[in-house]
Order: structure tokens, then C-alpha cells, then sequence
């Protein structure tokens, strides 16, 4: 028998899941959250239609980076690393799903600081090694991360397709609404209204998962 006591991770998961079971149960999540109501609203706002979000997939090799933890930027990393190898002329495909605990990344400055996002994922800012207050893997100055071809610009230049879940950003910015002394449903507006240029709202994260594997993409964990 394990005795341990649960990491940090764990517990934030655990504090997720008791809340998914108690909408469930019809008290929470469950009566907040119509996901397809979200999703209509996200379609109105000038989502784009999810089914033909990854239309431009190219490449022979395809893979698909599932990030649901921010995993201390690892997920970009494993992006990267995929065309890093390849043998030229490279003809890779390269998907990134931002969904649960990692779709914050899909949103801009703004949105980070405002809400305390770094602070409610547990994210520093590898810079000043404090919960973020902005978005560090959306053009970040050269030399601060780790390798700058991870930063989304960057991995988009380079063709990479991200997609933003749209059920973590309901519940997530409903999470984080307090901070910001906003209702939940100004703040999931909000949300919507300030996604990364490039980063399409997609109907949910395991959605996107099954879309891209139904693509051809082969699939790697983003880790946590």
C-alpha cells in the first residue's frame, strides 16, 4: 500500500474530477456548463466550424500533441522535437490540442494577468520563477524559454494547428472569474474574445484528441 501523500498535481486533479462529479449530480458543473450551449455561442462569436479545423493538416508524418497539464512548457517542446528529427525535406503534420489545465495558453497577456492564470495552473514564469502573469510561450523574447522555436508563434510558422477546448475554457474561466470581480459568464465571454491569433475555440479537447488521430496523426502525450 502506498502511503504518500498526494503530489500537488494530484491533488488539483482530484479537486477536478470532485467537481465534474458534483455537476453530475445536477448541483454544480453539470447546471453551469451546457457544453453544446458554449459551444453554439462560441460558433456565433466567429468560431470556426470544428469539423473542418484541421483541413490544412499537411504531411506524410503526423503528429498529435495533446497538452492537458502546462507540464512547464514540455508540450511545445515535444512539438518541436517531432520536425526536429525528421530527415529533409521534412513533410511532417503537427497538431497541438490546449485543453484542461493547459488551454490558458490559448489566451493572450491580457487574460494572464487579469485573472491570475499562472497563479490558478500553477505556471511560473520561467523568467522571474513566480506564478505568470502573462503568456511566456506566446512570443517571448528571445532567450526566455529554454529554446525559442517552442514559443506558439513560432511552431505555427512552422505549420503546427492548435486548438483551444472549448469545455476547459467554460470551466475554467468561471473557476477564475472571482479574481477578476467578474461574473462567470462575463468571463468566459471574455475568454472567447481573447484567444491567440491562429488559436481556433474547437468544441473540446478529446473532440480535437479523436479528430486529429482520425486524421492521421499518431498521438503523444503532452505529460504532466
Amino acid at each position: 500500500m502506498n502511503d504518500r501523500p498526494p503530489t500537488e498535481l494530484e491533488q488539483g486533479r482530484r479537486a477536478f474530477l470532485g467537481k465534474i462529479a458534483v455537476g453530475a449530480a445536477g448541483l454544480s458543473m453539470a447546471a453551469a456548463i451546457d457544453p453544446w450551449e458554449a459551444w453554439a455561442q462560441a460558433r456565433a462569436n466567429g468560431a470556426p466550424d470544428g469539423e473542418h479545423w484541421l483541413d490544412n493538416l499537411k504531411g506524410t508524418h503526423r503528429q498529435l500533441v495533446d497538452a492537458y497539464q502546462p507540464n512547464e512548457g514540455f508540450p511545445f517542446a515535444f512539438v518541436w522535437s517531432f520536425g526536429l528529427v525528421q530527415p529533409p525535406p521534412a513533410q511532417i503534420g503537427t497538431v497541438m490540442v490546449l485543453r484542461h489545465f493547459a488551454m490558458p495558453f490559448a489566451l493572450n497577456d491580457a487574460m494572464w494577468a487579469k485573472y491570475k492564470i499562472g497563479e490558478g495552473i500553477k505556471f511560473n514564469d520561467p523568467a522571474t520563477k513566480a506564478p505568470a502573469v502573462k503568456n511566456v510561450m506566446y512570443k517571448a523574447k528571445p532567450g526566455t524559454l529554454p529554446i525559442d522555436d517552442i514559443a506558439i508563434d513560432k511552431l505555427m510558422a512552422k505549420g503546427t494547428i492548435f486548438g483551444a477546448c472549448n469545455v476547459a475554457l467554460q470551466f475554467l474561466s468561471g473557476e477564475f472569474a472571482a479574481n477578476a470581480k467578474v461574473s462567470k459568464e462575463a468571463a468566459a465571454k471574455e475568454w472567447a474574445a481573447n484567444l491567440v491569433p491562429g488559436i481556433p475555440l474547437i468544441p473540446s479537447g478529446t473532440w480535437g484528441v479523436n479528430r486529429a488521430q482520425q486524421k492521421g496523426c499518431t498521438y503523444c502525450t503532452g505529460g504532466g
